[in-house]
């Protein structure tokens, strides 16, 4: 098994970008305007000292993707194949690694390792992507957003999420709300206000560079006034690491958005404000144990950048979309394979977070977990032989969920290695 030394460790070649989708970038642009425009409520535009009104990193995460030679690629491809061909390509390909390697099914190597059935439990966590548009477009994103993914959670379908919350308060505790940047999303507030009206814990997954677009110049007093809890992407302390992953400039503004944070109270003693941060990999090799690495991030952003905050999540880079063309394009994707199987660890696959969170898509479908949700392994009404996931629109009460079977494929060996991986960091 390939180990990482506890730092942050560089790609082995110039960033390069995979979106499924297409369109010009001047084009896109003009789009992406409206989108943002949309968004912003003209009434409560003050200005914050740290995260001062600057220009948008959307046209340079544009620029980046229609120069980049493998988007290109993998573009023409969609459009060709189309997605639902390309997702089944994807997943036939993770099998023949797994093939080659002589192992069993997820299921059957978690039967094997004596596992618990892989069975919902009584939701915890209502977590819900509202979108998939972005102002970034990392390498190892497993939704695929960018500036041009225009999907996005509508009201009715919001409005339906929040009376599951309310009718799943005996049991649920926190809505997770993610993206894309989900606080692009126009029903992002009225999301937020709602879960924390009902005494809910709310979680909001963070790039941090959004806090620097026009117009949000006060999502950082926003998600303090609520006590949102911060989860925020932050894959290393180094500006090349983070910027060859995430996209140029992306560091800089990274670290701008920390110490908007801070100033408002996160990460700060006695606030009760919670900002947590995640570590992705940057190349071909596990996360480190949590505990191993958050000492020396904590040391690394204090001393440098005067920035504090909780905790530090450290997850593996799930084997599906962008990250799966980028191990198929250097022969590695095998090899990655290999490393999740021989890391896998049973303790993590009793843990894994799909036990016990409903995942809600933009579109309002629902799902085990998020990377269910891009591979379009939706839930079904019981005797449903059609093609036809349920949505919110179908469930009266997410108790009816429980019980239900796990929908698991070759992908899941990205959570049960090493501590394991969840959107709540490590599981084991």
């Amino acid at each position: 098994m390939m180990h990482a030394t506890y730092a942050c460790v560089g790609l082995p070649s110039a960033r390069k970008l995979s979106l499924r989708g297409s369109g010009g970038a001047h084009a896109q642009l003009r789009i992406a305007r409206v989108v943002l425009n949309a968004t912003n409520s003209s009434s409560d535009l003050q200005t914050d000292s740290t995260a001062a009104a600057s220009t948008s990193l959307i046209p340079e995460t544009l620029e980046e993707m229609e120069s980049d030679t493998e988007f290109q690629q993998t573009a023409a491809r969609l459009q060709r194949l189309g997605q639902a061909a390309m997702t089944r390509e994807e997943k036939q390909k993770r099998q023949r690694s797994l093939d080659k390697i002589g192992v069993p099914s997820f299921g059957a190597m978690v039967k094997e390792r004596g596992g618990i059935l892989m069975k919902r439990q009584e939701a915890a966590i209502l977590q819900l992507n509202i979108g998939l548009y972005c102002n970034q477009a990392c390498t190892h994103c497993h939704v695929e957003s960018s500036p041009k993914r225009f999907e996005m959670m509508d009201r009715p379908t919001a409005e339906q999420c929040v009376r599951l919350m309310q009718d799943g308060t005996g049991s649920v505790t926190t809505v997770d709300i993610t993206g894309g940047a989900p606080e692009l999303n126009s029903q992002f507030k009225y999301l937020v206000e709602s879960a924390r009206g009902l005494g809910l814990e709310v979680i909001d997954r963070c790039n941090l560079t959004v806090l620097l677009e026009p117009g949000q110049e006060t999502l950082a007093q926003f998600l303090a006034d609520n006590q949102v809890h911060v989860v925020a992407s932050m894959p290393c302390y180094s500006p090349t690491n983070v910027d060859q992953q995430r996209g140029h400039g992306v560091f800089d503004r990274s670290i701008k958005g920390l110490q908007a944070l801070n100033a408002v109270g996160y990460g700060q003693p006695g606030t009760g404000l919670q900002l947590d941060l995640v570590y992705n990999p940057n190349g071909i090799f596990l996360a480190p144990p949590q505990s191993k690495l958050e000492g020396v991030y904590k040391e690394e952003l204090q001393q440098h950048f005067g920035i504090v905050f909780n905790s530090l999540f450290c997850l593996n880079n799930m084997p599906i979309k962008r990250y799966v063309d980028y191990l198929q394009r250097r022969n590695k994707l095998e090899e990655y394979m290999q490393m999740l199987v021989e890391g896998f660890n049973v303790a993590a696959a009793d843990g894994v977070m799909c036990r016990n969170t409903v995942n809600v898509g933009w579109d309002g479908r629902v799902f085990d977990c998020d990377f269910n949700q891009q591979l379009d392994m939706g839930m079904r009404k019981p005797g449903n032989t059609s093609e036809k996931d349920m949505t919110v629109f179908d469930v009266g009460s997410l108790e009816e969920l429980t019980g239900r079977s796990i929908a698991v494929d070759n992908h899941c060996f990205g959570c049960t290695a090493g501590s394991g991986s969840s959107c709540q960091g490590a599981v084991a």
